[in-house]
């Protein structure tokens, strides 16, 4: 497979807290929120050790776990992140949030065909899932300048995949001016 560029972070969407809040309970909303913000304040780690200690009384809780796969990911912990949601999509297959995630760190990696596989799961589960659907865009299209980029290797002749590749980098380029803040 030709080497494709590294997928910038801000193209795909990482679901954080603030969307997964809908599975808190009253009861547990100190708890979650206090991983939380530890997470937006950048204390990833802490965040980890934090869900750590929750998840030793309650290790099949699928909010703590899923907010220690985000902290993970905050934290630079890729493959452990990978791991949680790996884990998540086996015991609760009916959360889409946990396969967007994934389809997330898979894209970070370039594994653009392991983050499809995860978003189309997340869209098959819920079908009205507005962020993977637009995540699962961004895949495809990532796919696709792939795939051009092989042809015009193979035919640099052929004047059609140019154009096609230069407009798809286009998608993944944003100008300084207009770059987001860092998350």
């Amino acid at each position: 497979m030709t080497a494709a560029p590294r997928f910038p972070s801000h193209c795909l969407r990482l679901l954080t807290l603030a969307a997964a809040m809908a599975w808190t309970t009253l009861a547990l909303a100190d708890d979650y929120a206090g991983v939380n913000a530890l997470i937006r304040s950048g204390q990833a780690a802490a965040a980890i050790a934090k869900a750590d200690e929750y998840l030793a009384a309650k290790p099949r809780d699928p909010q703590m776990r899923f907010l220690k796969g985000v902290a993970q990911s905050e934290a630079g912990r890729t493959a452990d992140a990978i791991a949680t949601f790996s884990a998540l999509n086996a015991d609760y297959p009916e959360l889409p949030e946990p396969y967007n995630n994934l389809a997330v760190l898979h894209a970070g990696q370039a594994q653009f065909e392991k983050a499809r596989a995860a978003l189309e799961m997340a869209v098959r589960v819920n079908p009205r899932y507005a962020v993977a659907h637009e995540n699962l865009g961004d895949v495809y299209a990532r796919l696709a300048a792939v795939e051009y980029a092989k042809a015009q290797q193979l035919d640099a002749a052929n004047t059609t995949v140019a154009p096609k590749l230069t407009l798809i980098r286009q998608l993944f380029e944003r100008p300084r001016a207009q770059a987001a803040p860092p998350r």
